[in-house]
Parts: C-alpha cells; sequence; structure tokens
C-alpha cells in the first residue's frame, strides 16, 4: 500500500502542473523523471511522507486523535525534510519543534487536497465509525473546513471498501453515495487543482477506467495538474484489489528512491500495518 503510493507519488511529481509537452514527451512509464523545482527523480514528496505519518498514528494508537496525527506530521517532517509540501505549511513545519507547536500556529482553513492524499491508510481502520472520526481527526488538523474533512473520509472509505467489504471497482461509487450523499463523479477529463473534490473525481474517474497499474498511472499524469497527488491516491487504492494487475515497470520500483525512509522503509512499514491490521496481508502478496 504505502509501496504503491510512493511510486505513484514519486512518478506523478515530474508531472506536477508541468507543461502538455512534457507529459505527451515523457510519460512513458520508462523512468522517473524530476521536477522542474528540484525534486529529483525518483523521490517521493508529502503525499507519500504524510501517508508514512498517518500509518504510524495507525501503528501506534488507538484513539486516532487530531494531537497524534499533528506530532506524526511534525515528526515525519523534521526527521526527513523534503520538498513538495505547499510553501505555507512547510514554513510552518519549519518553525514547529511538535504537533501543539503547529496546531498553535495553523489556520486550518484549506479546501485543497492535503487531507485526502494522506488517507488511504485510514481504510484500514475497521470499525466504520472510527474511521469517520479518524479521518476528521487528522483533516482538522490541517483541513478543518467541510471539503478537506469529507474529502479524507472519502478516500478512507474507499480504501475500507475494498479492504474489509471486497468492493468491486464499480460499486465504489454507490458505496460513497450512500454513506457520505457524495456523487462520486467517474467523467473527470479536466486538468486537476489543488482542490480537494476535484482530486476524488479524478481518482475514480482513473481507478474505474483502468485495470492495469501502469496504465492507471498513465492515465493519472495525463489529467494534467496536480497529478502526484492523483497517482498516489489512485495507487494506494489500486493495490487494495484484485482486481488490478500489479504490472508497475521494474524501472519505477526498482527506481525509487533508497535512503532511510525510502523503498526499504515503505515495504517495513507495510509489513509492519499488516501485522497490526491482517486484512492488508493478502495485498502485500501482491507487491512488486
Amino acid at each position: 500500500m504505502l509501496l504503491e503510493i510512493a511510486i505513484g507519488d514519486a512518478y506523478g511529481a515530474g508531472f506536477e502542473f508541468c507543461g502538455r509537452e512534457k507529459i505527451m514527451r515523457s510519460n512513458t512509464l520508462e523512468s522517473y523523471v524530476p521536477h522542474e523545482l528540484g525534486i529529483q527523480a525518483g523521490c517521493y514528496t508529502d503525499d507519500t511522507q504524510m501517508s508514512i505519518a498517518v500509518a504510524e498514528v495507525l501503528l501506534a494508537n488507538s484513539d486516532y486523535s487530531s494531537d497524534a496525527f499533528a506530532d506524526a506530521y511534525v515528526r515525519c517532517y523534521k526527521r526527513d525534510q523534503r520538498q513538495g509540501y505547499a510553501k505555507g505549511l512547510q514554513g510552518l513545519l519549519d518553525l514547529c519543534v511538535n504537533g501543539a507547536d503547529l496546531r498553535q500556529r495553523i489556520s486550518p482553513e484549506s479546501r485543497r487536497n492535503g487531507a485526502a492524499m494522506r488517507s488511504v491508510p485510514l481504510g484500514l481502520i475497521a470499525d466504520k465509525n472510527v474511521l469517520a472520526q479518524a479521518a476528521s481527526e487528522q483533516a482538522m488538523v490541517t483541513h478543518n473546513t467541510a471539503e478537506g474533512i469529507l474529502s479524507s473520509h472519502v478516500v478512507a472509505l474507499m480504501s475500507h471498501a475494498l479492504l474489509y467489504d471486497k468492493a468491486k471497482l464499480v460499486e465504489l461509487p454507490d458505496f460513497i453515495l450512500e454513506i457520505t450523499g457524495f456523487i462520486l463523479r467517474g467523467d473527470w477529463a479536466a486538468e486537476v487543482e489543488c482542490d480537494a473534490l476535484q482530486t476524488l473525481h479524478a481518482v475514480n474517474t482513473a481507478l474505474q477506467a483502468n485495470r492495469c497499474m501502469s496504465t492507471l498511472l498513465l492515465d493519472c499524469v495525463n489529467f494534467g495538474g496536480d497529478v502526484d497527488s492523483v497517482a498516489a491516491i489512485a495507487m494506494g487504492l489500486a493495490s487494495l484489489t484484485p482486481e488490478y494487475v500489479v504490472d508497475i515497470p521494474a524501472s519505477l520500483v526498482n527506481g525509487l528512491e533508497a535512503g532511510k525512509f525510502g523503498s526499504s522503509y515503505l515495504r517495513k512499514l507495510d509489513v509492519a500495518l499488516a501485522g497490526r491490521y491482517p486484512v492488508l496481508s493478502a495485498h502485500l502478496v501482491r507487491q512488486s
């Protein structure tokens, strides 16, 4: 799960808000490409780092409080500072020493997709009511808005449905509509802004249109815009269903960053999550 999130994030990062010509030229899955702002090819960004933070809370806590999530966001950033965060949030994280400091300094009024992008691991929570509360708690640290909280809940529910209900992909929109009242579109075709609801529509559109991870990645990038978030969420969800063929090119699996918190760490964290939440175990067998 986390490995696939990171591959989607790192691959998409090279195309985030780039020109259409770069997508047409380089969206081939042959290799990672660098971001114009200096993110090296194969390096993941805030989407993965904050998903790691959420995963670490799931491993360490049972109350899933906003304070626990805030501490995790600061801790993960401080130990492994990297690019990709929104400028304002990164500036705050540079100043903060812990989660309480972050919560005191931040104005969590964003309607962007930051809460959604880190929510795939929340689907591991078995109780849907607890899941809903955890989605709200983690979102409110940075995105205490209707859109931020809803988007986190929707992504977490999609993950949960695949894991626990063994839902078919085609069933996800009705599942989301029944629980949240949100209409999850499957016809998104425009560039994706850093917008929570647009991101949900793009993720669902790409998920429904493909059954191979390779073509899923291509389609996520082809939207244009904030494609690393779309790809991170979509790849994380695809890893949780047997409907998806795991055909990620070896160049992307092997080219994902190494280092202390790189691919080996992500694999170990996935194994730890499967130990705590056995429903994940069957899906790790399919990992590249």
